[in-house]
This record gives structure tokens, C-alpha cells and sequence, in this order.
């Protein structure tokens, strides 16, 4: 054979391939440990392909290194527009390089583009029920593919995180503040995601959701009404961005013009109830359903948020254990409030008691609320509770959420930082440190909680 190229092999049928190593601190980021692309038939088509294949290579490798030293790690996967995308210009390059134009007439036919495509989709473990490959990248199975149907691939639908990575290229990169403005995008996408899938498409975004949103940000986490108008207005910017540029027709930005209402109570100024208050309401829950007493119940005697006691499923609540608790985790129809909020609650006394008729009651069922376990279940409990606290009292700083403020006043005298933040979920920074496992923490927990309340059945 006459010709001479580094990289370049003939396989056993006589066709002519370029293979790569790929290094080692690069590799993850790649997915695989070679790099290989059909070349063609003959040496003339490898010589045509050779310059585009190899420039391929080093481009890719260029990006990889770079994104590794940016990052320190493999950079964020390719969303499926990206993909498209990527994959158009690439069919697009080796069109230009072997000559090929729409009416697919060239040295390489479309029985060689079909073998070039069966070469990329070798280099992956084929699934035996699909005859597929199981794995592969997304921009490598549209890159065949488009091959194999002379360079056409269907568009994917531009998603929420689509938007978000045009916003971030065309309005922050290069700005003079763009570390900052970068980390303020991504803490509003993460809140954003709690609620909608960073892959919901543009167009499915509903008013519903924006709404959403917009009460997770003000009830869920607790934020000043002027820290999520700030948000919402990232959010809104975003998406009309999105649906602009990304040529999404006939679709509305949800989040234009929605209404952020200022409370006129400072959530930092709420009271406290007093001994006879509590007592007080206590006796007015005696006309509430069974389910609503046993929140009360709860909720007085935890200190927990609302929503997430309402949230609760059966199997959260350890009544039997040694020391009984409520175990907060993370559910998609109940989100918390942020990772502080994952944490084990002692249950003693009257908690206990109520948590115990309420596993009861709840049956065979998952959750242990079933009334107000729903999405909207907080809500709906919170007002209920609501009028039984205003019989007793028209004070507007004395409301449902005012039973952590008295818990925490009830605490205070007895428990350090700590401690408080294990039973009220403040934060978590330093308990593994401090206390080890979660059990040492439940333990430490049920200490504070004992010391700080006489048990009651």
C-alpha cells in the first residue's frame, strides 16, 4: 500500500479506518477509550476524509482539556437540542469534505455513508432484544443516524434548560461580573427545578406552574417577597429569551405579569403562642376533623413546618423504634426546604400519641394524611387550622407556622445552636462532625426535645 498516515488502519475487509487513544485524564469526559471513524473503501477516499476525521479529533480533544481545566471535571451532557445541533454541523463538515451535496452524488455513496455509520454505532455494546447499541452518545447516535438518511434528523423540541444555557451564552458570558451572575442563574434554575423538570419543553410551560413557582419560593422557602420578585424576574428573562431566539412559535411567557404580594406581616416578626393560646386553641380543635387534630398535635409537639408533616408518609413514621421519630426526606409530591430540612424528629408525648393514631387510621394507604398529602395539601390544612386559631385570637403575628417559634422559645433555655437545629431543621453544617451517624443525632435530638417538654399523653 502506498499510502502513509499516522493513525490509520486497514481492517480484515480491506476498509481503511482512523484510530485514536484517547489519554487518560480525558477519558471520562469522552465516555470511551478510542476514538475510531471509518476513512472509506479506498486510499483515495481515506486521503479525502483523513484531514476532516483527524481535525475532528483534536477539536474534541482541545474541548475536553479546556473544559477540564475550567471545570475540574467532565462538563454538563449535551442537552438534545445541543446534540441536534452539534450533530447537524458535523454531518454538514463531512458532506463539504467528500464532496456530497443533496442529491447524494459523489465518490462516497450512500452505501459508504451507511458503512461509516454501522462503524461509529460498532464502537458501542449492542442491546441483543433492540439490536441497537444500549449506550452511546447522543450526538454519536444522530450523527448515524443523519448519515444513514442522507442528513436528515428530526429537531428536538427547545427545553427549560435549552433556554437557560442561550441565556447564560448570549446575556453572561463575557460580562465583567460573569462568576457572579453565573452562580445567581444556576441558584435560580435549581429552585426553578424543584418545581418544573429542567427538560420540560418551552411550550408545555403553563401559567399553573409559574404559580407554582412563584408560592414554593414564597411558603415552601420561606423568602422575602422582594428576594422572588428579584427571581421571577431572572426567570421571566429567561424564558422570553428562550422562546425568542430558540423560535418557539405561538408559545406565551406564564411568567410575565405575575402578581408577588408583600405580606403585611414580616415572617421574621411572627409570635410565638402563649401557654393560653395553645391551650386555647386546643380546645377549639376539639371540632376540627380527626385528621386536623392530629396535625395540631404534631405540629406542636415538633416544631416541624406544615407542609411537612402534611406530606408525611406512613412509612416516615418510625412510632415503634427505640427512640420513635419522623424521618424528613425529599418526596416529589413534598419538597423541603433545603438540605437542613432532612433530618430525624423525635416524637414524644402527644406527638407521639397522635403520630400513632394516625399510622392507624391511615390503613393500608401510603400516606399518612391522605386528605392533605396532596400537592396543594399544605394549603388547604393550613387554612383549615387557621380558623380555629382565629376564634382565639385576631393578632395577625400568631399563626400556624407560630408553633416552630414557640417550640424554639420552648427549646432555647435548654439546648444549644445544635441541638435546636437538629429538632427545627435550621441547618446541618458541623452535625456530622459533632455527632456522628444519625442515630447519635436522633439521640441528641430526643435529649433537647425531653428536656425542653414534659411528655403528655
Amino acid at each position: 500500500m502506498g499510502l502513509v498516515l499516522k493513525h490509520v488502519q486497514i481492517s480484515k475487509t480491506g476498509t481503511l479506518h482512523y484510530r485514536r487513544k484517547i489519554p487518560k485524564d480525558v477519558r471520562e469526559i469522552f465516555g470511551k477509550g478510542e476514538f475510531k471513524r471509518l476513512l472509506g473503501a479506498t486510499e483515495r477516499e481515506a486521503l479525502l476524509s483523513y484531514p476532516r476525521v483527524n481535525a475532528e479529533f483534536e477539536r474534541l480533544l482541545l474541548a475536553a482539556r479546556k473544559s477540564g481545566t475550567q471545570t475540574g471535571s467532565a462538563s454538563p451532557a449535551l442537552t438534545s437540542l445541543e446534540a441536534y445541533v452539534e450533530a447537524k454541523e458535523r454531518i454538514a463538515a463531512f458532506d463539504a469534505a467528500n464532496g456530497l451535496g443533496s442529491d447524494n452524488s459523489s465518490t462516497v455513496d450512500w452505501l459508504a455513508r451507511s458503512e461509516i455509520a454501522d462503524s461509529i454505532l460498532s464502537q458501542y455494546p449492542t442491546d441483543p432484544e433492540t439490536g441497537y447499541p444500549a449506550t452511546m452518545p447522543e450526538v454519536e447516535r444522530l450523527f448515524a443516524s443523519g448519515l444513514r438518511n442522507n442528513g436528515e434528523i428530526a429537531r428536538p423540541v427547545p427545553t427549560l434548560e435549552d433556554a437557560k444555557r442561550l441565556y447564560v451564552k448570549d446575556k453572561i458570558e463575557g460580562d465583567q461580573n460573569e462568576t457572579t451572575k453565573r452562580a445567581r442563574i444556576e441558584r435560580v434554575m435549581g429552585y426553578l427545578s424543584q418545581v418544573i423538570e429542567k427538560d420540560r419543553p418551552l411550550s408545555k410551560l403553563e401559567r399553573s406552574d409559574a404559580r407554582e413557582v412563584r408560592d414554593h419560593m414564597l411558603k415552601d422557602l420561606d423568602m422575602k417577597p422582594a428576594t422572588v420578585r428579584r427571581y421571577m424576574n431572572d426567570i421571566r428573562a429567561l424564558v422570553t429569551h428562550g422562546l425568542t431566539e430558540l423560535g418557539v412559535k405561538g408559545a406565551e411567557n406564564p411568567f410575565h405579569r405575575l402578581e408577588i404580594k408583600i405580606d403585611t406581616v414580616a415572617r421574621d416578626e411572627r409570635k410565638p403562642f402563649t401557654a393560653a393560646q395553645l391551650a386555647a386553641v386546643g380546645a377549639q380543635m376539639a371540632g376540627a376533623n380527626a385528621d386536623l387534630r392530629r396535625i395540631w398535635r404534631i405540629l406542636e409537639g415538633t416544631g416541624c413546618r406544615l407542609g411537612e408533616i402534611t406530606g408525611l408518609l406512613v412509612s416516615d413514621v418510625h412510632a415503634g423504634a427505640t427512640l420513635p421519630y419522623i424521618d424528613l426526606k425529599y418526596h416529589r409530591h413534598r419538597r423541603l426546604k433545603n438540605a437542613g430540612s432532612i433530618r430525624r424528629v423525635p416524637l414524644i408525648g402527644a406527638a407521639l400519641a397522635a403520630a400513632k393514631e394516625a399510622i392507624e387510621a391511615a390503613g393500608k394507604g401510603p400516606l399518612l394524611f391522605a386528605r392533605y398529602g396532596s400537592k396543594r395539601g399544605a394549603d388547604a390544612a393550613s387554612a383549615a387550622l387557621m380558623k380555629h386559631v382565629r376564634i382565639v385570637t385576631s393578632d395577625p403575628k400568631v399563626v400556624v407556622h407560630s408553633l416552630r417559634h414557640t417550640m424554639e422559645t420552648l427549646i432555647r433555655s435548654g439546648a444549644d445552636e445544635f441541638d435546636r437545629n437538629l429538632i427545627l431543621g435550621h441547618s446541618q453544617g458541623g452535625m456530622g462532625e459533632r455527632y456522628g451517624g444519625p442515630d447519635a443525632r436522633l439521640e441528641a435530638a430526643t435529649r433537647a426535645l425531653t428536656k425542653a417538654i414534659k411528655p403528655s399523653a
